[in-house]
């Protein structure tokens, strides 16, 4: 009966779109005016009585803007590029296109900015579809669930918190605990491709980060050899706000051509709270009236029409998808803060990093408690699931237990176990930057950790014991390696033979 009511809703659709398609549109005249201002990145003009919201403009030296209020007696552009020759008395003209980016897949491995053009150094055709940087998000009848999982590499991600192809996850936190860092990891982890799905193409989106971090992620990308598969749209802090408000945009007007194709992608929005200082900058010189910490009353809905547009798409529309990784810099850990709020609310769940735990060598400094994924099982693996189910009740535990123990009161001989169990599950879920596992590596550091079988080991020697055993594991019983990588769950005769091998691999290791 649903599937019936879908096709009925699909067929009327389409009827629509037909009719639309025969209507004959006749082009509108051009219309002239004259700038009465120029300040800040900001232009007033007159005489543009036809222009549109969001319409592109264009001047006398060929220099681009977008309007972006309309009054009654004259219109307020933002300039989308620096420019010296804009004065008082210069022409501008409408050009009834709404703004948008020329995508083809020779963006792939390159750097540009929200217009398109290239910062690399190497030169870049303006080719290929055009695609509006505004665009309404797909309906509910167009999207599918989510639930194929878009590994990260991340053992604390993938066990605690799995990301599904179509998801929007928030990263959060404060400066400098590793936000940046989980994203790209992420996007380096891509270059090991699942042979039943396709290659997933990344972009990384720099809003408002400084030109230094910006080469240095791309230098990364390029030894990883992630670069490939990649595109980084990078708004820096020098750039005009303007192209700071345009660059998520943009970056996903890019990433819906792919997903158009059928294929998958993953976005990095890094920062969105960049974004809306941005947006609040603009919005301010409009002199648009300011709500609360100044932003205008409209940054829920700018943000929320952004990251709608990331689904999954069902097989009648090819079945594509666009996840994303909104990123947002917290101020001393405050998430009840009006930009935090507001994406959380937006998004499928949060990735929280605390500052306390990345100062005390937790890398990734992910707070077990606070962060969540709404999709949750639905995007991971059997076997995956069957191992990673004790891990975040082992790790909540051993927090509570970890601060109770601070006030020094004796234990119990249960509660010492508990507390060794949980230090040792802790350090499991540690990880070096730039050094993402595939799921068979992350299954074997899980089960041993929560089978008990690293209680007798000491927590210096566990990183080291856990990078010897894969290795170990993968040489001398690649059937059993073979087993654990097919992603199906493991029966009582695969969980015995994995123990055997990794308590085997254990007394040598002694």
């Amino acid at each position: 009966m649903v599937k019936k009511k879908q096709s009925n809703i699909r067929e009327f659709l389409q009827e629509i779109e037909s009719r639309i398609s025969k209507i004959e549109v006749v082009p509108r005249e051009t219309n002239e005016g004259e700038v009465l201002s120029v300040g800040d990145g900001i232009v007033t003009a007159n005489g543009l009585g036809k222009a549109g919201f969001g319409e592109e403009v264009e001047f006398e030296d060929g220099t681009r803007g977008l309007v972006f209020n309309l009054d009654e007696d004259r219109v307020s552009i933002i300039v989308l590029k620096d420019s010296d020759s804009l004065y008082e008395g210069v022409r501008v003209k409408t050009t009834g296109k709404t703004l948008g980016i020329n995508v083809s897949g020779k963006l792939l491995g390159r750097v540009i900015n929200a217009l398109g053009e290239p910062l690399d150094g190497k030169p870049l055709k303006r080719e290929g579809k055009f695609y509006p940087l505004e665009k309404i998000a797909p309906g509910i009848i167009e999207r599918q669930p989510v639930d194929t999982p878009l590994k990260t590499g991340i053992k604390a991600i993938d066990s605690m918190i799995p990301i599904g192809r179509g998801q929007r996850e928030l990263i959060i936190g404060d400066r400098n605990t590793g936000k940046t860092a989980i994203a790209i990891d992420t996007i380096i982890n891509q270059k090991k491709k699942d042979l039943n799905l396709p290659q997933v193409i990344c972009i990384y989106a720099g809003i408002g980060q400084k030109r230094g971090n910006i080469a240095r992620t791309v230098t990364k990308l390029e030894e990883e050899d992630a670069l490939a598969f990649s595109i980084v749209l990078a708004a820096t802090a020098s750039d005009s706000p303007a192209q700071q408000f345009l660059a998520p945009f943009a970056a996903t007007a890019i990433a819906e051509y792919f997903m158009e194709q059928g294929k998958d992608v993953f976005i990095v929005y890094d920062d969105l709270s960049k974004h809306a200082w941005a947006y609040r900058q603009i919005s301010l010189l409009l002199r648009r009236p300011a709500g609360r910490e100044a932003y205008p009353g409209d940054i829920f809905y700018l943000h929320s029409r952004l990251l709608e547009r990331s689904a999954r798409m069902s097989k009648d529309e090819g079945g594509g998808s666009i996840t994303s990784f909104p990123i947002i810099e917290t101020q001393a850990g405050d998430v009840s803060a009006y930009i935090p709020t507001n994406v959380i609310s937006i998004t499928d769940g949060q990735i929280y990093l605390e500052t306390d735990l990345f100062n005390a060598g937790t890398r990734p400094a992910i707070n077990a408690g606070l962060s969540v994924s709404r999709v949750g099982g639905a995007a991971q693996t059997g076997i995956m699931k069957q191992v990673s189910g004790p891990i975040r009740l082992e790790l909540a535990q051993f927090r509570s237990l970890a601060a109770f123990v601070q006030f020094g009161s004796d234990l119990d001989e249960q509660t010492k176990t508990q507390l060794e169990r949980g230090r040792r599950v802790a350090e499991i879920l540690k990880q070096s930057q730039f050094a993402p596992q595939d799921e068979a590596q992350e299954i074997v550091s899980l089960f041993a950790a929560s089978q008990g079988l690293l209680d007798d080991l000491s927590i210096q020697k566990i990183r080291f014991f856990e990078a010897k055993v894969h290795e170990f594991i993968r040489v001398k019983n690649k059937k059993l390696w073979a087993r654990i990588s097919s992603r199906e769950k493991m029966g009582d005769k695969t969980m015995k033979e994995l123990t055997s091998e990794i308590e085997n691999f254990k007394k040598a290791f002694k």
